[in-house]
């Protein structure tokens, strides 16, 4: 099965958009709320296939998640068939450090409405969930959080970067470099196989919703809204099926969950 883009529309629960701002919006909203951020298959040594058909297979067939290669991957046939022009970026994950790490992280730069914008559905919760304008410095709005893209001079990368507790905290870094498909391969190994990548040794879940974001993070969940963070502990197999399905439409099969709970160190329940 290749990409099937009804399939992939009813899966995130619109109808077909028109190709400017308006409907690339609505298409990066509706697949992160309909379509967690998950490394469940890395974490147990799986590598994820990249292909369009094995994306379909797992995330619409099966009603899966994924990381960013393969959420970003789906969500480039989508603009593929709605005619954007656009290109891939390569980003260095930063989370509050000032320098990023290797090019690990896949995002894109969508021409719409006659302007640049980062557009991206596979970074997890803190992140944009609508496109942010390119060219500008200026603190740009969505609801109530507060994002900025900074040039920065000493690396010639653009920094995104959210307001958090009055400060900016650097998600990322990126630059224009030209990405080819050996690129995404070799990340998509390092990120499942290094025993340096945070996706290879902890398991992360994400799902945005209507009021913020929900997160799982090892045997740690949390709600966050309003900027505001409530967290439960995970004590249990049972447990942790009944927050990835309750959360994140998550259902595991049998072995891959007890296989996960074993990874986690957490008793049946």
């Amino acid at each position: 099965m290749s990409f099937d883009f009804n399939a992939y529309l009813n899966r995130i629960g619109i109808a077909r958009p028109e190709p400017t701002l308006a409907g690339l919006s609505a298409l990066q909203q509706a697949q992160l709320s309909a379509i967690p951020f998950e490394n469940i298959n890395p974490l147990l040594g799986l590598l994820p296939d990249l292909d369009p058909a094995a994306l379909m297979d797992k995330i619409v067939a099966s009603r899966r998640g994924g990381y960013c290669f393969e959420l970003n991957g789906l969500f480039e046939h989508a603009l593929n068939e709605l005619g954007f022009a656009y290109q891939p970026i390569m980003a260095r994950v930063r989370m509050g450090r000032s320098e990023g790490g290797p090019r690990l992280h896949l995002g894109f730069i969508v021409e719409a409405d006659g302007e640049s914008w980062l557009v991206d559905v596979g970074f997890g919760g803190p992140s944009h969930y609508r496109p942010l304008r390119l060219g500008t410095e200026q603190e740009q709005m969505l609801d109530h959080n507060r994002f900025r893209l900074r040039l920065e001079a000493e690396s010639g990368e653009t920094v995104l970067e959210r307001q958090q507790d009055g400060d900016w905290f650097a998600l990322y870094s990126f630059d224009r470099s030209r990405v080819q498909r050996c690129d995404l391969e070799a990340a998509n190994l390092v990120c499942t196989t290094w025993d340096q990548s945070l996706l290879s040794q902890n398991l992360l879940v994400c799902r945005n919703t209507a009021a913020g974001w929900v997160q799982l993070f090892n045997t740690n969940f949390s709600q966050f809204r309003m900027g505001e963070q409530v967290s439960t502990p995970v004590n249990s197999r049972a447990h942790l099926c009944d927050l990835l399905g309750e959360h994140f439409d998550i259902e595991l099969a049998e072995d891959h969950l007890a296989r996960l709970a074993e990874r986690l160190a957490l008793a049946a329940g």
